[in-house]
């Protein structure tokens, strides 16, 4: 037998049927001389620090560092992974041939090859790389099958990722705990999510040391066109009226009339990336959400794999792409002016130099169906920058007037729009103006040397503080590491050494709001004063720069592409690690605590502010509950949805707790307890199917993990 192992369930399914192993069985699927079984995620982890010897499960400043000597991998600590892994190792050790279906890229291809690892695979492996999950995608895969030896620096890469973050994670958060922290207070420290938190909170105290002031700015009109003083801005009141009254005195006169015609090229397709920042623009979406989305959309097999880096396609692909066009009829009437031609083959979408694992996010061209209002949006934002990548340039016009009052100058710029072109598809969008971008508008042919009456007058302003990131701006900051970049072509060359990867920014993010290390007013992103303070504390640059950490990651693509050793880079963190805990073991800064995880300080604060203490109760218990570890898959937190916390891969797990269950409503304490204890104190009241009259008793979780009533 030939064994598929896919990185899920619904991803099995789909293949076992395009190549024909219908036969259900325990945890596989069996036929035409296939098996395919999967794994649901991270089914192996790193070995914990206790694994490698009973000293290190204490946390002591005088064991660190705590240096393997090599690394090791384990199962995870889960019934449903350790039953599923079961019946993995059994196949594979009666295969002939293995095949890795899991998902196309670096953590991918971690996952599988741990799990055979684990399994102590010996049959010769080949390697399913795919773009899309459509049924054409699937079997084409099959056809051209690769070796699973070309893809071993994408595993270097992932291991050495791994390895990289457990050893400066463990290390650093051990030794930052225990030398600064109050109490039970946990500092962590991570790879990515540090250089994160140390942008937040610079901007931060930027916005908190801006001391805004006036000015004042000479502007005025003629012929009902408004011109602005070129000259620096006014700091005194005086001076400006002293400006007013000068310009009463003189005529206005044009100088100069310039008028040029030029093109705004089209919006790139999108990696992940650009669609995090466009749906956190557009619909204030998370960028850990719109992950969520759009993979559900690529396992709907609507889009093409969504984990990408890359705003090109390879040109391979040129040749289907108008059957893709066709296919898209929700989409037809903006399809058909490029279905009337061939498809150009633009050096700006075609670029096979710009691709390495996976293209651009686009769609398959399967009709979106049944679709809730959250993917339709995302879908929609891939299909039309799809089409929009298409269409003609928009021309436009770019005019500058410049003139003077006596020997004050002014000018004014103008936009206008002679041809939409690629704007066409976003027609009924309505697109917030950029700071300092030209209004658009027309304005009239004015002659050089003309001369005539004209209105001043003074405009009060004041200047602002320097903008709060937004999820938007910091995953564009990770990208760039932190360089401030608006050209998409010098932000394409700064991707290598952006920090993190496509597919984990989101989760960083994530983790620092868990920590209570950033926050969220509206759509702006603060630092929290427990982040400032651990920022201010790490005086090692080579932990909060996010240009180095950014060199890190250049050295993770070069192992990915075979270009620096695994080795060399592990030996460069061991190093790192060890100066690092000598230069923090041997400084001294204040101690750092986190309120909430403070049981004392919350006594004391209960006394002295009874009122403030009962308001902010409640959410803080929904937050602890949002946290903790699924009970069931033991491997995802839990979220909180509209009508129940469920699980974060809920789709695989499926362990939910209705917010109300038997015609009660659950407080947030109930579920606590039914979380940690399995069940609930006695409560009256519960409406049970068939029973005569309202039961009392306990609610209890059950070996299924599913709700029922122990009667009291």
């Amino acid at each position: 037998m030939k064994v598929c192992i896919a990185e899920k369930p619904s991803v099995a399914r789909d293949i076992a049927e395009v190549i024909g192993a219908k036969e259900r069985k325990d945890g596989y699927y069996e036929g035409n001389g296939y098996q395919v079984t999967w794994t649901f995620g991270h089914f192996c982890t790193l070995k914990e620090p206790h694994d490698y010897t009973e000293q290190w499960k204490f946390w002591r400043l005088e064991d660190l560092p705590m240096i393997p000597s090599s690394f090791g991998i384990k199962l995870i600590d889960n019934s449903g992974v350790q039953k599923q892994f079961k019946v993995i190792e059994q196949l594979v050790q009666h295969s002939e041939e293995v095949i890795n279906c899991g998902d196309a890229g670096q953590e991918g291809e971690l996952i599988q090859r741990w799990v055979l690892l684990k399994a102590q695979c010996t049959a010769p492996v080949k390697r399913l790389w795919i773009s899309s999950l459509t049924e054409q995608a699937i079997r084409e895969g099959f056809q051209k099958l690769k070796d699973a030896d070309q893809y071993n620096n994408l595993y270097a890469a992932g291991s050495a990722r791994a390895i990289g973050d457990w050893l400066l994670g463990m290390n650093a958060t051990r030794l930052f705990t225990k030398k600064f922290a109050m109490g039970k207070t946990v500092l962590s420290i991570g790879r990515v999510q540090t250089p994160t938190l140390a942008m937040i909170v610079a901007r931060q105290k930027e916005i908190n040391a801006f001391v805004s002031e006036e000015y004042w700015e000479l502007k005025t009109v003629y012929r009902e066109v408004e011109f602005t003083a070129t000259i620096d801005r006014i700091k005194v009141l005086d001076r400006a009226e002293k400006g007013l009254a000068y310009l009463k005195e003189h005529p206005f006169e044009v100088t100069s009339f310039e008028k040029k015609e030029g093109k705004e090229g089209n919006p790139k397709l999108f990696d992940l990336t650009a669609l995090q920042v466009e749906a956190n623009k557009k619909y204030a979406y998370s960028a850990d959400d719109t992950l969520k989305y759009i993979q559900n959309l690529y396992e709907k097999k609507l889009v093409t794999y969504p984990r990408v880096d890359t705003t090109y396609l390879s040109e391979d692909l040129h040749p289907k792409i108008a059957g893709i066009m066709q296919d898209l009829t929700p989409y037809a009437a903006l399809t058909a002016p490029i279905l009337a031609n061939p498809i150009p083959k633009l050096k700006t979408v075609f670029d096979d130099k710009k691709v390495t694992d996976h293209h651009a996010i686009i769609p398959t061209g399967i009709y979106p169906s049944n679709l809730g209002m959250e993917e339709k949006r995302i879908y929609d934002l891939v299909a039309r920058r799809f089409i929009a990548a298409f269409y003609p340039e928009c021309k436009i016009s770019n005019t500058t007037i410049l003139g003077k009052v006596g020997q004050v100058e002014f000018k004014v710029t103008g936009k206008q729009i002679l041809e939409p072109g690629w704007k066409e598809v976003y027609a009924n969008d309505v697109t917030p103006k950029k700071e300092g971008e030209e209004e658009e508008k027309i304005l009239p042919v004015f002659e050089v040397g003309e001369s005539g009456p004209h209105t001043p007058r003074i405009h009060q302003g004041k200047t602002t503080p320097p903008k709060a990131f937004t999820e938007a701006t910091l995953l564009r900051a990770m990208e760039t590491a932190g360089k401030q970049v608006d050209d998409e072509e010098m932000r394409e060359l700064l991707k290598d050494n952006g920090i993190g990867r496509p597919s984990t920014r989101a989760n960083i993010i994530e983790t620092l709001f868990r920590r209570k290390y950033i926050e969220k007013r509206k759509k702006n992103i603060f630092a929290t004063q427990t982040g400032i303070d651990l920022i201010d504390t790490i005086q090692t640059e080579l932990l909060k720069s996010p240009e180095l950490t950014g060199i890190w990651e250049g050295k993770l693509r070069q192992i990915e592409k075979g270009e620096y050793a695994m080795e060399t880079f592990k030996q460069e963190l061991i190093q790192m690690v060890i100066d690092l805990t000598i230069e923090v073991k041997t400084s001294n800064y204040k101690v750092i605590t986190v309120r909430p995880d403070q049981p004392e300080e919350k006594e004391k604060e209960k006394e002295e502010k009874p009122k403030k203490e009962a308001k902010s109760k409640e959410p803080k218990k929904a937050v602890v509950i949002a946290e903790q570890q699924c009970p069931k898959c033991k491997a995802h937190p839990l979220r909180k949805g509209n009508t129940a916390y469920g699980c974060a891969n809920f789709n695989v797990c499926g362990f939910k707790v209705p917010f109300e269950v038997f015609g009660k409503k659950l407080t947030d304490k109930q579920i606590a307890d039914l979380l940690a204890k399995g069940k609930t104190g006695k409560i009256k009241g519960w409406k049970l199917p068939g029973a005569a009259g309202d039961t009392e008793g306990k609610l209890i979780l059950n070996k299924g993990f599913e709700l029922e009533v122990e009667k009291a």
